[in-house]
Order: structure tokens, then sequence, then C-alpha cells
């Protein structure tokens, strides 16, 4: 239904010349910056990647000659240009994505600058100001769920775009042969290949609680245990099998237990009242932001945290420490006393 205006649009602004061309983009922004997102593992290279192919887009106008929908046409751009940009560059892992097995509480985290990590997606950025109708959103929550775009760093760049416009945008094998210059049969055997190794990798998770009573229960005493700084508590709200993982630290923990002495032995609060929580969400999941009390009695930015909510407790939860990701959440760098 929604290609009769667009493409309507896009005569008119053919006629009016390529001024206008971004506002005609403008309501595919949320579409395309989640587009990005999949394909390079990173909030801020998607964020710069939708500024390139809108700027593509506006060069390229001229030659729009409407026999695609214009949706169709500024995803070839995008994707294209992500696929520009990743050439030469690695993957971005989660530590579990290492390959490595669980660490021990016991040794020192091991910090790992030189990889660039996996992101979160702010769920302000696809979501805010959508249909409350979960149905009526063009960027549905399993399509940007963590486990998900970690999965896909372990495919080529083209392996990863050809699934993805597959399988998520739901385009014809033409159509994505056409957008990346291969034949139908090079994406159907890429398409075979990109889905085994997805299944190898991309294991489905327990069913997650939903957004009920229990949850809210659950997530509020999560939130006041790291509040209080109550270790035993943290312990009994987390899945016996909860898998712990902490970017730009490469190492990752199983089991309540090792979570607990990870969280007595290294973390700088000490009692209660020297973090305080913000919550905030990203891919479709509750995060935490955590702000540590400093000797000045300042709480500053010290960590995100995505939680995985399941019948038995969380089951997973991914830290990043990153001043940066709290700015791109729009949330302050430290709290008001």
């Amino acid at each position: 239904m929604e290609a009769v205006p667009q493409r309507q649009r896009a005569e008119d602004v053919a006629r009016s010349g390529s001024d206008d061309v971004i506002a005609l983009l403008e309501p595919l922004r949320r579409e395309i910056l989640a587009h990005c997102y999949r394909m390079t593992g990173s909030v801020h290279d998607a964020e710069d990647l939708v500024q390139e192919t809108y700027l593509r887009a506006w060069r390229s106008f001229h030659g729009f000659e409407n026999r695609s929908s214009l949706r169709t046409w500024v995803f070839r751009i995008a994707t294209n240009a992500c696929l520009t940009y990743l050439q030469g560059r690695a993957r971005r892992p989660l530590p579990t994505g290492l390959g490595a097995p669980a660490s021990d509480p016991a040794t020192a985290p091991r910090e790992d600058h030189a990889t660039a990590w996996a992101e979160p997606l702010p769920d302000a950025l696809v979501w805010a100001d959508a249909p409350e109708d979960p149905a009526a959103r063009t960027v549905t929550r399993d399509s940007v769920r963590l486990a998900f775009v970690a999965a896909l760093q372990h495919l080529t760049a083209q392996q990863r775009a050809v699934l993805l416009l597959r399988d998520v945008l739901a385009w014809r094998a033409s159509e994505v042969a056409e957008a990346l210059d291969l034949t139908v049969a090079g994406v159907n055997s890429t398409l075979q290949r990109a889905r085994a190794r997805m299944a190898a990798v991309d294991t489905q998770a327990r069913p997650e609680l939903p957004d009920d009573d229990r949850r809210r229960r659950l997530l509020a005493a999560y939130v006041a245990a790291f509040e209080a700084y109550d270790v035993a508590a943290i312990v009994e709200l987390v899945a016996t099998d909860v898998v712990w993982e902490m970017p730009p630290f490469e190492d990752w923990y199983l089991g309540a237990e090792d979570v607990g002495r990870l969280i007595s032995t290294w973390c700088p609060a000490t009692a209660a009242g020297d973090m305080r929580v913000v919550r905030t969400a990203a891919n479709g999941l509750p995060t935490l932001a955590l702000y540590l009390r400093g000797e000045d009695g300042v709480h500053r930015a010290f960590q995100l945290q995505q939680l995985t909510v399941t019948a038995d407790g969380v089951s997973h939860v991914t830290c990043w420490f990153s001043r940066e990701l709290f700015t791109t959440f729009g949330l302050p760098q430290a709290l008001p006393v």
C-alpha cells in the first residue's frame, strides 16, 4: 500500500529537483539505521552510514527512474554503502563469540581495546514515537536482537547483505542479484551458506518473560540489589546458568556463583549507595545505566547492562564499559548529587 504514495512523492521531487530528497527519505531513516546496524554491529557506524546513504541518494537521485520502489532503491544504496565501509574491517564480536571457554572470576578480567566490539542499539533510535501496535512497526524486535546481530558478525559482509535482504527485508533473489551485482544462482548459494553458518552460531535462547508484573518485579529487585550492593541478592535473581559478558573485557562468565564471585572480587563498588541505576532499553531488551560514586560523592557513568529475563531469572547480561554509549543513549555522564 505504501509503494504508490512513495512513487508519487518521488515523481514530485524529480520534477522539483533534488533539494527535497532528504525530506523524502526521512520516513525511512529508522529502517535504514536498523539495516546498517545489522550490517556493522555498531550504532555509531550505522549513524554514519545513514548519512552516507542520504548523501549518495542526493547525488544520484536524478538517475532514479521509478523502475523500483523508493524503498528498494534507497536500501540498495545503503547496502552498498555498508559493503564499501566494511572492506578490510574486522568483525565486531561479543566476548562469547571469540570461541574461548568461560573465564575464572578469581583472575582479573583482561581488557581488549584493540577489538571493535558489537554495540547495543537504543530503542529510542528505532521505536520512539512508533506505532503502539508492535505488528505495525517496520523494524521488528527480533531483527535487531543482540544475539542475532552478533551472529551476523560471523558471516562475510556479502553473506550478511544477502541474508538480510532475503530473510529480513524479504527481497526476491533477482532483486538481490541486481542490487549486489551477482547472479541469481550466486545469491542462492550465498544465502544457503549464510543460513547454515547462522544456524550454527545463533542458537535460540529460552523464552523471555513477557512485560508483566512478574518481570517488572524481578527487574525492580535486580535494580535494588545493585543499588544496595547486595551480591547475594544478585546471585538469587540471575539464572543458575547465567551468561555474563562485558566488553571491552574479553572474558565471559558462566553460572550464578561465578558471577557473584566476579562482582564481589572486581567490582569497584563496596557498599550500598555506591551505584545508582537509570533504566533505558536497547535491542528491545531492558537495559540499565549504572553510575558509580566517586570519592567526591558524584555518581558518574560506569556501565550499561542489557538483560535477558526468563522464567529462571536474568539469563544473560551484556555490560558495556563505554561513556560514549551513555551519550548515544541520551544519558548524562553524571547524576546530580
